[in-house]
């Protein structure tokens, strides 16, 4: 199903669309967390852990590394967009039915920190504001290990029902 990580024994990649339309979002979203399913490939480049999920809740923790540099000297935009952009759809998916699906129609990012090699564990935190029969909407924060706000986004997804047979 997918590649493994030999630093982690993480398996990568995507579940199929049928074993995602038989779970509740909530169960889907903890049976990647818990190792059952294979963990998304755009996490490679983030590798979070301790990860946890509630209904509209999900936590994350991630270490970035020089690995994710720009040529300016800091963390690149796009890790910390990874981070956001999945914590607020991960929290819309627990709290969808079995057989509802979703997608991003946009997120606003404010970075109001930088971030650095040096920054160490960051946790990554998404709730729901509002999830409906057509849209949903949340927001996500990340902080260092003293709590402070590096960045934080908003997102409006858009709900729909998974086709069956795919």
């Amino acid at each position: 199903m997918g590649d493994k990580s030999a630093a982690t024994n993480v398996e990568y990649g995507v579940a199929p669309t049928h074993v995602m339309a038989s779970m509740s979002g909530l169960d889907f979203v903890r049976a990647i967390f818990d190792g059952k399913l294979p963990t998304p490939p755009i996490m490679q480049n983030v590798e979070p852990f301790n990860s946890t999920a509630e209904k509209g809740h999900v936590v994350f923790h991630s270490v970035p590394g020089f690995r994710h540099y720009n040529p300016i000297g800091s963390v690149h935009g796009g890790y910390a967009a990874i981070l956001l952009d999945s914590a607020m759809g991960l929290a819309v998916h627990t709290a969808l039915p079995a057989g509802t699906g979703y997608t991003t129609l946009e997120f606003k990012i404010s970075f109001i920190k930088g971030i650095t090699k040096d920054t160490g564990p960051v946790r990554t935190e998404g709730k729901t504001l509002n999830v409906g029969r057509r849209a949903a909407t949340a927001e996500a924060r990340i902080t260092d290990a003293n709590g402070r706000l590096l960045a934080h986004a908003t997102t409006t997804c858009l709900v729909f029902e998974i086709p069956k047979g795919t």
